[in-house]
């Protein structure tokens, strides 16, 4: 949800001011003492990135999935997209205008919808592999919706070539479960906080969430050369790519998951002591994300639970324990009705996975 502001010139004068709130909140201006972000590449998977006097100098050319008609990706009529690539790589217009996180970092536009809640997941997985295909080593995918095996397919190979995939939850109260890609595992699953710090009403709650950052009265840049104030899970979702690219840009020898690993490791804390289902590990802190001493994870580890041993303010997350059936078991002794069972646990098993297939095959989200 956005709200319009004025478009003259003086009022982007004004703009600094009212970032200044969530810039800090995140520990940004600090964290721009050490990297801006130059070197890497974010690919914005929305609807467009106009070239806005704020963004334009980190623009590439990019491509549009949504037509048939070739493209650059730089058109975008509704103003979203252009509103998270602003919020990941503005470079505003000396004091005044939109200052991304990522204020030297280049943001690759990739158009795969009109309007953001018409997306299809089809369209989004090409999209996806025309950034792996293209130098991006952030993906931000600020929208969601159901599972799709495209749109799962096209995450696995992002994420095997080493790109970090950051998405968002969702909004309540049109969302009420986590979106998907947010869900895959392997994807930074977004939530937002407000003004308070504290985890915001509008967004998703569930497990998978890993990390917040604000996303509430989010003020960015719009067509045509404007700015609006937003809230949502969106926004959020594009501050942490930009806290992404900075530690991208601070470490190029990091891998994704140790990326991830280093963005939640150092987040602050904000509810039940722990993980939990509002914001995760807790609110991004990008400047402690690029100073704290944060141990490589081992090669052999699954994935995204943060290094027990970082060296931070923050009481390190638990590692997750084995569970017990992982043990080994005694072998059983002969006997046919262990068999039978397993043929009729078979049959159960696969129905289920017919029943599961038929349902997660959604095209539109």
């Amino acid at each position: 949800m956005a709200v319009s502001l004025p478009t003259n010139p003086a009022y982007a004068d004004t703009i600094r001011d009212k970032q200044e709130w969530y810039l800090r909140s995140v520990n940004a201006l600090q964290a721009h003492s050490i990297t801006t972000g130059a070197g890497v590449t974010v690919a914005v998977i929305d609807t467009g990135t106009y070239p806005h006097p704020d963004l334009r100098n980190n623009l590439l050319k990019g491509d549009d999935e949504s037509s048939a008609r070739a493209g650059d990706g730089q058109t975008d009529r509704q103003g979203h997209g252009t509103r998270m690539a602003a919020l990941i790589a503005g470079h505003g217009r000396g004091s005044s205008g939109i200052q991304g996180l990522a204020p030297a970092a280049k943001i690759l536009p990739i158009r795969v919808a009109e309007k953001a809640e018409t997306k299809n997941s089809e369209v989004v997985a090409r999209g996806v592999d025309f950034a792996i295909q293209n130098g991006a080593s952030v993906i931000n995918i600020s929208m969601g919706g159901g599972p799709d095996f495209d749109l799962d397919d096209a995450i696995g190979r992002a994420i095997e070539h080493n790109i970090v995939v950051v998405a968002s939850v969702g909004n309540t109260p049109r969302d009420f479960l986590i979106n998907y890609p947010a869900a895959n595992d392997g994807v930074v699953a977004v939530g937002a906080t407000g003004r308070d710090g504290k985890h915001a009403s509008v967004s998703v709650k569930d497990a998978k969430v890993q990390l917040c950052a604000p996303g509430v009265d989010i003020i960015s840049a719009v067509p045509k050369d404007g700015y609006s104030l937003g809230t949502g899970t969106s926004d959020s979702t594009a501050i942490v790519s930009g806290a992404a690219a900075l530690v991208r840009a601070k470490f190029p020898e990091l891998s994704a998951k140790d990326v991830i690993n280093r963005l939640t490791a150092t987040a602050d804390d904000i509810g039940a002591p722990g993980r939990d289902s509002e914001c995760g590990f807790g609110r991004l802190n990008v400047f402690k994300a690029l100073t704290a001493d944060v141990p490589p994870l081992e090669a052999a580890t699954p994935s995204a639970a943060p290094s027990a041993a970082a060296t931070t303010t923050v009481a390190a997350p638990a590692a997750t324990t084995p569970s017990a059936q992982a043990e080994a078991e005694p072998e059983p002794a002969s006997s046919s009705t262990p068999l039978v069972l397993g043929v009729l646990a078979g049959l159960v098993v696969a129905g289920g996975l017919v029943a599961m297939l038929v349902i997660r095959r959604r095209r539109n989200f």
